[in-house]
């Protein structure tokens, strides 16, 4: 166990840690930080002896984490971005943001992604009074007097400021149970014969690929049920009614459980890109850009 003063004794070389990892290199690390290469490799030493452990694996092209490196980079990014965001707040010497952040998200990013971020946020900047609207639909920032919206697949033309978040592929789901009772799906044409549960942007003819996203297929499908959103669809999967086409990151605890099974496993939807929308043509609220920050690496998390 490490004590406090242990704790705060890491706390530079874990950031030096961060650099490092992220560089994958000792060299651009020691660049960045203006410190020599050597007392780069003296600092990430002395943290791997402090830990016990190896977390680098150093080569001729530079650096490779290996399995505890690479849990302890996802454990320290947030602290190096909280930090990064306190030297900006006192550098530019503003105020606390306060007032409501009002943001649109999509329907199924609630549980492990919005609300983990939200509360991370709120810590923050406890002047902030959050506001979350729930919607797969297009949300004009203007019109809905929202600060930001995380939106998926194809952005209208508009003025505003799109950063990526990420990609989110579907994979076709069905419970074990209806798997027993109507039969197994192991190809496209077998789906046709089972009872398929759409939601709202699935419609009669489904864009289908490998797990490479190529070799696009089109499936003229009838809809058993219909729902408007993807967290309906699996309660109806689980209640062993059908067959749905979901976010693979949805089921992910479920397939492990196998509370679910997934069909087809050749094949899978389409991968929706996700952006990030605000209205900011110059320097971002604080608050602003660390939802961004926070959404991201909760969305990255959930991926993995």
């Amino acid at each position: 166990m490490f004590n406090i003063m242990n704790t705060v004794k890491l706390a530079p070389l874990l950031l030096i840690f961060v650099e490092v990892a992220h560089k994958r290199s000792f060299t651009l690390a020691a660049k960045k930080l203006g410190i020599s290469k050597s007392a780069i490799s003296q600092q990430i030493t002395k943290l791997e002896s402090e830990i016990g452990q190896q977390l680098l694996i150093r080569n001729t092209r530079g650096v490779i984490l290996t399995a505890v490196g690479e849990t302890l980079l996802a454990r320290s990014e947030l602290f190096s971005e909280q930090i990064d965001l306190t030297v900006a707040e006192l550098d530019s010497a503003k105020s606390q943001p306060s007032g409501l952040f009002k943001v649109s998200v999509p329907p199924f990013f609630e549980k492990d992604i919005v609300v983990p971020a939200l509360k991370q946020l709120c810590i923050e900047f406890p002047k902030i009074n959050p506001q979350l609207l729930v919607t797969g639909r297009w949300q004009d920032l203007i019109e809905n007097k929202l600060d930001a919206a995380i939106f998926g697949g194809n952005i209208k033309d508009c003025d505003y400021r799109a950063l990526s978040i990420g990609e989110v592929s579907e994979i076709f789901c069905a419970s074990p149970r209806y798997i027993k009772q109507y039969g197994n799906i192991n190809n496209i044409q077998k789906l046709l014969e089972h009872k398929f549960i759409a939601t709202e942007w699935q419609h009669d003819t489904l864009h289908l690929f490998d797990n490479n996203h190529a070799n696009e297929a089109l499936i003229d499908v009838k809809h058993f049920a219909k729902t408007n959103t993807p967290t309906t669809a699996l309660e109806m999967v689980l209640n062993d009614m059908g067959v749905a086409l979901l976010p693979e990151f949805l089921v992910h605890s479920l397939l492990a459980e196998e509370q679910i099974r997934r069909v087809i496993p050749s094949v899978r939807g389409k991968a929706w890109h996700f952006y990030y929308l605000h209205q900011y043509k110059g320097e971002k609220p604080l608050h602003v850009t660390r939802f961004y920050q926070l959404f991201k690496h909760y969305f990255a998390k959930v991926n993995s």
